[in-house]
């Protein structure tokens, strides 16, 4: 799942962000106004934690904007504003929840599970293929009876292939999605990722999810047969 950071605050939105990662979630942060709009308005985003003291352009205003585009994404205001008319502005407006700073991050982290569980039905927050489970909220991978740990990157790239279960999907479209950066030819970055995952998803199951797709990239599919994969 991914979830934009807008705060101005580079070592909070730090602080945040190292959490957030370090259960599973990509994170996005924009310091600024203008730009937390933009990418709140064109970007899928499964959640939004906004600040609402931001230069160019300030919380409420984004609030505005992205609850009029996007009705349905959760949207956490984090925010040294404790007054009690500042919460009801927000909330009025379209805020799901409203948490003052000084805060603890794992209340941070338990209001955003929170949210989340209540974005989506208990079916669509768990990725399924075979015996291979995800669950987007409570973080957890598991291969039958067997838990995976993964890392965040890895997390993040194992929920873009279950995402698109069935499709071939390119090295470029991983790195966008999962790393958001340009594709550079000359790394092979996905590949050492995708090695990773195999080791700790197919190894030691007699049936192999994650399939080379030669001069395509890959695909996360059933044990049936796919053509050209390796």
């Amino acid at each position: 799942m991914r979830i934009l950071i807008a705060e101005d605050d580079t070592a909070l939105a730090g602080f945040v962000r190292k959490g957030l990662e370090a259960e599973h979630y990509a994170v996005d942060v924009s310091a600024d106004g203008k730009q937390a709009r933009a990418l709140a308005s064109e970007l899928d985003y499964d959640l939004i934690v906004l600040d609402l003291n931001l230069p160019r352009l300030d919380g409420v205003a984004i609030l505005k904007h992205v609850r009029g585009k996007k009705p349905n994404v959760p949207i956490l205001v984090l925010t040294a504003r404790g007054k009690v008319e500042d919460r009801v502005q927000c909330l009025d407006i379209g805020a799901d929840d409203y948490l003052v700073k000084p805060f603890s991050f794992s209340e941070l982290s338990a209001r955003i599970r929170a949210l989340l569980r209540r974005s989506r039905l208990p079916s669509e927050s768990v990725l399924t293929v075979e015996d291979l489970k995800l669950d987007q909220v409570e973080r957890r991978v598991t291969r039958g009876s067997r838990a995976v740990d993964l890392t965040s990157k890895e997390f993040a790239l194992l929920e873009y292939l279950m995402r698109n279960a069935g499709r071939r999907v390119t090295r470029a479209m991983i790195i966008e999605h999962v790393w958001n950066l340009s594709f550079d030819s000359s790394t092979n970055l996905v590949d050492v990722y995708i090695n990773y995952l195999r080791r700790k998803v197919d190894d030691g199951s007699p049936r192999k999810l994650i399939h080379t797709i030669r001069g395509v990239g890959y695909e996360l599919s059933g044990p049936t047969e796919v053509a050209n994969a390796v």
